[in-house]
């Protein structure tokens, strides 16, 4: 008997697009038994709603199992490959080059729970917990994502966001951030990435709320992951699964977006 649906449930065409793109059984072993759509299914369903893997509801694979399968799929870079590719196809169904050449950085310190991890003291924002240092394309879509204690200074933290940007994107030229950035950074940027980081600042002589093209770009992003509350605290104990949860909210809102554009076409 088929389970009612839930409203995280991939639809038929939203997994017609992600299906390619899941690892398939490995060879030799035990052949899989599980139905891997509802693993993907379970995963979303824990990323939305921000419940603990031990209260997945029972019409689910057992917790272990899903769990076991996101672990393997965060240890083997799964989630970033599945966010590469289908970020490539978004942009080129958006009109767009497949590789960006500007990107916007920006980070969000969020608290931790008293799940076991690294964590440090944002004296700016009095935050004790992390922060999610990530770099966008143009449209919003997630370039690379690098946890890190909230203790380590932005200008720092950009370091490690973008040496990592750097072994992926060779056709980035440019850079907007805020001004936390600036300073001794942007010769950084321009000696160990060749890239142009350029500062966006606030005019002072302009009361009241505006936006600072284009770094409201990247904050749209971090509203875009609000959505999912398993991403309003930190509560992992390892960096590298916040990292992979990140990576799966872009997964389902760009898997969404591409469905609806390819309904849209004749």
């Amino acid at each position: 008997m088929k389970r009612k649906p839930y409203p995280t449930d991939l639809s038929n065409a939203e997994w017609q697009i992600l299906e390619p793109m899941i690892p398939p059984p490995k060879r030799g072993g035990r052949p899989r038994k599980v139905d891997i759509l509802e693993v993907v299914n379970a995963m979303l369903y824990l990323l939305r709603t921000g419940c603990s893997w031990e209260m997945l509801p029972h019409d689910f694979p057992p917790p272990d199992t899903v769990y076991y399968y996101f672990k393997q799929w965060r240890d083997h870079e799964v989630f970033e490959k599945i966010n590469s590719r289908l970020r490539e196809q978004l942009r080129v169904a958006s009109g767009r080059e497949k590789e960006p050449t500007a990107a916007i950085l920006d980070s969000q310190s969020v608290k931790t729970t008293e799940t076991r991890g690294e964590r440090g003291y944002d004296a700016g924002k009095k935050i004790k917990g992390r922060k999610r240092h990530i770099l966008v394309d143009t449209m919003g879509l997630l370039l690379t994502v690098v946890v890190h204690v909230a203790s380590i200074q932005d200008r720092d933290g950009a370091k490690k966001v973008l040496q990592k940007a750097k072994q992926s994107f060779t056709c980035l030229k440019l850079i907007w951030a805020d001004g936390g950035y600036a300073g001794k950074l942007i010769a950084w940027v321009k000696e160990s990435c060749q890239w142009l980081l350029e500062i966006i600042k606030r005019n002072d002589n302009v009361k009241g709320f505006h936006v600072l093209p284009p770094r409201w770009v990247v904050e749209r992003t971090f509203a875009w992951l609000g959505r999912y509350r398993r991403l309003s605290k930190d509560f992992e104990e390892k960096t590298e699964t916040s990292e992979s949860m990140v990576y799966l909210a872009m997964i389902h809102i760009m898997t969404q977006r591409l469905t609806k554009i390819q309904a849209a076409e004749p």
